[in-house]
């Protein structure tokens, strides 16, 4: 009964899952078009390929495999074991299956990170980019030192799925302690790491308090992650005769939070969209999340310059510096007036939209200008193009 309802679990949260990574590139797709998508869009596309796969190995190992793995045996237990005997089989090929468990586990999780540290990228453009290049090599060198530390930290590779005589702890995958201790680490580093290029900035910026809050819990969703990994590695350390299970279940649990806040600052522009059309703006406003000059936060809102063009102007938008038509920018460095402080937040950068011909091409933001700041010092912009 308890295998039937991980699974009903399992295969929900899948399904949510590709639900959120469909509406993020429904979003990319709205606002940069599918010709100019950038590489974590392409790569947010495997990450759902992978989870599939990680969900299939993980009710795998209970459904199939009956939890059981290589792991929590007597010496008279192995002894006893015949390789005639069913469960000889279901031992071995549950434990191969942990080692596969493992891998797309820890590739999954690095590909979010890597999504995320690519996605910084294109927000920091204008700005010194040296934290989001380390952070690229960070990804990288973690990545590498954890798979192989689940390939080679056993050898020979055979020794991962060995029976009798009992293996040492690194070479039963289930409850691997180097498998266990090396991801947890090198997650966590990661993860702080990451959640430091953009939280400084935002903590800096002179933006009304519950826009900042708003903020700053959409880019520290991390945190949730690093709390995911602990507990998954806790449970397993504990589970005793169950780890081969709990490590399947909560890798699927981990890895369903980490592509849920991952994809949420793409996602939440059209989600502010959605509900300006099912008219619930005033939803926003009267919780207190507007700006200065008093207008929602999930709204949008269009000026006219003299030109007699309507100016669009985010919703996430906080300065006026400017932002490429392809690009999701939130945090850009352009010339405005400095503060004593150093750092002068201003308003929203503002868009040109040329309605005649966009409505011919069915493409509403296909024609830009922007405003251009003047001044001297630094300009950190938020802000995400309409989806």
């Amino acid at each position: 009964m308890a295998q039937d309802s991980f699974a009903t679990e399992a295969f929900t949260l899948l399904a949510v899952a590709l639900l959120v990574i469909l509406l993020r590139t429904l979003a990319r797709s709205l606002s940069a078009g599918i010709r100019r998508f950038a590489w974590d869009d392409y790569l947010m596309i495997f990450a759902a390929v992978l989870y599939t796969m990680e969900t299939v190995a993980a009710v795998s190992v209970g459904a199939r495999f009956k939890g059981l793995a290589n792991n929590s045996m007597t010496p008279e237990q192995r002894a006893s074991l015949s390789p005639d005997d069913p469960e000889w089989r279901l031992r071995i090929d549950g434990s191969k299956t942990q080692v596969i468990g493992w891998s797309l586990y820890t590739s999954l999780l690095w590909l979010l990170k890597l999504c995320m540290t690519i996605f910084y990228s294109r927000l920091t453009e204008g700005l010194p980019q040296t934290r989001v290049h380390v952070g690229l090599v960070l990804v990288g060198t973690t990545y590498v030192a954890t798979i192989l530390s689940i390939l080679l930290g056993c050898r020979p590779l055979r020794n991962n799925w060995q029976i009798n005589p009992e293996p040492p702890n690194h070479c039963q995958p289930a409850i691997s302690k180097i498998n266990l201790y090396v991801t947890v680490v090198l997650n966590v580093v990661t993860d702080l790491y990451l959640m430091s290029i953009p939280i400084p900035v935002l903590l800096k910026a002179n933006m009304p308090r519950r826009r900042k809050c708003l903020l700053l819990v959409m880019f520290s969703g991390g945190i949730f992650v690093i709390m995911a990994g602990i507990l998954r590695c806790v449970l397993i350390l504990t589970a005793g005769a169950n780890g081969a299970q709990q490590a399947g279940s909560w890798a699927c649990r981990e890895t369903f939070v980490a592509v849920v806040i991952g994809n949420i600052p793409m996602i939440y522009p059209l989600f502010t969209r959605c509900m300006r059309k099912l008219g619930a703006t005033q939803m926003f406003s009267s919780h207190g999340l507007s700006d200065q000059s008093g207008s929602s936060l999930g709204k949008p809102r269009f000026e006219r310059k003299s030109s007699g063009k309507p100016r669009f102007l985010h919703p996430l938008s906080t300065t006026n510096a400017t932002a490429s038509d392809s690009n999701d920018r939130i945090i850009e460095m352009g010339p405005v007036p400095t503060s004593k402080d150093g750092i002068n937040i201003t308003t929203e950068t503002a868009v040109d939209v040329t309605a005649a011909s966009s409505r011919q091409e069915n493409r509403p933001y296909d024609n830009y200008s922007y405003a251009k700041p003047t001044g001297p010092g630094y300009s950190f912009q938020v802000n995400q193009h309409q989806v």
